[in-house]
C-alpha cells in the first residue's frame, strides 16, 4: 500500500453550523450496507462536519453515492439534534459507495486522512465534541488491519506534528441523516459556510488528487 508522505497545508474547519432550512423533511432513518449494486462496496468515515467529508470524497472518480449520517453511538434513531449534544455516542459519518475495479479502499484510505486532521481528538477546528472525532468504521477484518496498518506508517513516517487520534470502530448500524444534510455543498454552494469552509478544504483536495477526479 503506498502511504502518503505529503501532506497538503492544515485545512480549517468550523461549527457544522446548522442552516436555517428547519423545515425540510427528514431521510428516513435506516441502516445503509451500500445501493445493492453490482460491483461495489462500502467504506464508512467519520473526519469532523459530514459536510464537508461528503464533499470532498464526492469528486473522486470510482465514488458512487456518498451518504452523510450517524453511526458508532448507543441512542436508536438519533436525530441531528441529539447528536450534536455529544451524548450520544455517535459520530458524523459518510458511508462512501465505490466500485473498487476503479478506486480502492487503500486510496480511499490516503483521501480520508487528506480531508481531515487526524490528530484532533474529538474535534475538527472549532467543532469540538465527540460526534466530530476522526474514526473509521471497519466493515471486515481486511480494512480493520490496512487501517491499522496505515496509521502505523503515517506515525513512522512522522507525516504529521502530532500522533494520529484516529479511532477503529467496527461497522454496526449507520443511520442516514436528516435530508437538508445530504449533497449539501451541491444544493447550498453560496451558503456562507460552504463558500468560507468547504471551498477552501475542497480546492486543497482537488489540488492532491487531481489526477482522479471525476472527468
Amino acid at each position: 500500500m503506498r502511504i502518503l508522505l505529503v501532506i497538503s497545508a492544515a485545512m480549517l474547519c468550523t461549527a457544522c453550523l446548522q442552516t436555517a432550512n428547519t423545515n425540510t423533511s427528514q431521510a428516513q432513518v435506516q441502516r445503509h450496507d451500500g445501493d445493492g449494486s453490482v460491483g461495489t462496496d462500502t467504506a464508512t468515515f467519520a473526519g469532523g462536519c459530514f459536510w464537508c467529508t461528503e464533499a470532498q470524497f464526492q469528486q473522486l472518480a470510482g465514488v458512487d453515492t456518498v451518504i452523510s449520517g450517524y453511526t458508532g453511538g448507543t441512542v436508536a434513531n438519533p436525530s441531528y439534534k441529539q447528536v450534536t449534544t455529544g451524548r450520544t455516542g455517535h459520530a458524523e459519518a459518510v458511508n462512501v459507495v465505490y466500485r473498487p475495479d476503479v478506486i480502492s479502499y487503500d486510496e480511499l484510505l490516503e483521501a480520508f486522512f487528506i480531508a481531515h486532521d487526524p490528530t484532533q481528538l474529538n474535534r475538527q477546528g472549532n467543532d469540538i465534541g465527540p460526534q466530530y472525532r476522526s474514526s473509521i468504521f471497519y466493515h471486515d477484518e481486511e480494512e480493520r488491519k490496512k487501517a491499522e496498518y496505515y496509521i502505523q506508517r503515517l506515525n513512522e513516517e512522522r507525516v504529521y506534528n502530532q500522533p494520529i487520534v484516529t479511532t477503529l470502530e467496527p461497522y454496526t448500524v449507520f443511520y442516514v441523516a436528516e435530508d437538508y444534510h445530504q449533497n449539501y455543498f451541491n444544493l447550498n454552494p453560496k451558503q456562507a459556510y460552504c463558500q468560507y469552509v468547504i471551498v477552501p478544504k475542497l480546492e486543497k483536495f482537488k489540488a492532491v488528487f487531481k489526477e482522479r477526479l471525476k472527468r
